[in-house]
């Protein structure tokens, strides 16, 4: 004969065994496929278009010289970007391309787009190349380029002919930095990747996550280390102190920037701005106020890839003091957003202040006092 307690266990486990049956313990799923939507209840204010007009300095079009540039001021207005810079001005080197873009601005929209130049660093052993390439800065900026980009080849992939990576500090590019501080334009220089590219891919890598979707941005078998990268570039700081260069994305120390306040202090010629990198700032946003107030006349704004429905997160993070609010790009950053809560002043010297000072050419009639 069975107990009454014996029958109570007997029922309280199978009741257990058919609970389990419907809602199974094991609850593992891919790192990937977790994103909840924030429970949390706080305000939220949709950043469509900035507060005030704005120098995009980092952007990239390389269909400049034949695209119909109507199309692209359409979207410009929406969201108040007054002047845009298209950093690809030769496109993959040539001089047509060039040429054919700064034509299609000055035909169309002449105070509402700059366009940058760039070096090919592929004949660097030529006898004559610093010479030649000098020369081309030289009737490049006579046509109308107003800068000159630096793409992150330099320094990573870029190599001579006996296949020995350059160097950006290599000494034949010298007359080059020297130039632009001549004719006063400034460099925009994209140095190496986000360090956690060159770290092992594991469970101690923040950026696992993108470099899991995006492998081919790994670089931790990479011969050169992103030290050495990063040093040159401000060995070429250090060593042509009358031109200007603007590092982009924050010279990758936006999650230092007692760093990055360093060489600001280090380097008085540099320049820096947030394209891509505004994630950095966004889950920061006592320091990241802190940093762009105080270097508020050395910080640009910029976006890098050209995709209209991602600046509202810019705009979001510079203007707002909001909270907890997702980045546009769960892989690129995982965590959540919080407004810095910029002055109008700092944001408007961020906007257009600072670009109009490092190129007196932009039309100064597009903005306010």
């Amino acid at each position: 004969m069975i107990s009454k307690f014996t029958l109570s266990v007997f029922l309280l486990v199978a009741t257990l065994m058919a609970c389990a049956q419907e809602r199974p313990l094991d609850m593992k799923m891919d790192f990937e496929d977790y994103d909840p939507p924030s429970s949390l209840v706080v305000p939220e204010h949709h950043v469509i278009r900035a507060k005030f007009p704005f120098v995009d300095i980092h952007n990239h079009q390389f269909g400049m010289p034949t695209m119909d540039l109507g199309n692209l001021i359409s979207e410009m207005d929406k969201m108040n970007m007054a002047v845009m810079t298209n950093l690809s001005g030769r496109g993959r080197g040539s001089t047509e391309h060039l040429d054919n873009s700064l034509k299609n601005v000055k035909d169309h929209y002449p105070n509402r787009f700059l366009v940058f130049t760039n070096v090919d660093f592929s004949g660097i052993d030529d006898s004559d190349w610093t010479k030649r390439t000098v020369k081309q800065l030289e009737d490049d900026v006579k046509k109308g380029a107003s800068g000159l980009k630096i793409y992150k080849s330099l320094g990573m992939f870029s190599k001579d002919r006996k296949g020995d990576r350059i160097h950006i500090d290599d000494p034949r590019i010298d007359p080059v930095w020297a130039k632009c501080g001549e004719l006063g334009i400034p460099v925009l220089i994209h140095a190496a990747d986000p360090k956690q590219f060159w770290l092992p891919i594991d469970n101690q890598n923040e950026r696992w996550l993108e470099l899991k979707t995006h492998p081919g941005r790994r670089h931790d078998n990479d011969p050169v280390s992103w030290e050495t990268i990063i040093a040159e570039q401000h060995n070429i700081f250090k060593k042509h102190p009358k031109t200007k260069f603007i590092n982009a994305h924050l010279g990758w120390y936006g999650s230092d920037l007692k760093k990055l306040g360093e060489l600001m202090e280090q380097f008085p010629n540099m320049y820096t701005e947030i394209g891509a990198v505004i994630a950095e700032l966004g889950r920061q946003p006592r320091a990241g106020n802190a940093f762009i107030t105080k270097y508020q006349d050395r910080v640009l704004f910029g976006k890098d890839s050209w995709v209209p429905d991602e600046y509202e997160t810019y705009f979001r993070v510079l203007e707002t003091e909001d909270e907890y609010f997702p980045y546009h790009k769960r892989y690129h950053a995982f965590w959540r957003m919080y407004g810095l809560g910029l002055s109008d002043e700092v944001l408007k010297k961020v906007y257009y202040k600072n670009a109009i000072k490092l190129i007196p050419k932009i039309d100064r009639s597009l903005f306010p006092n």
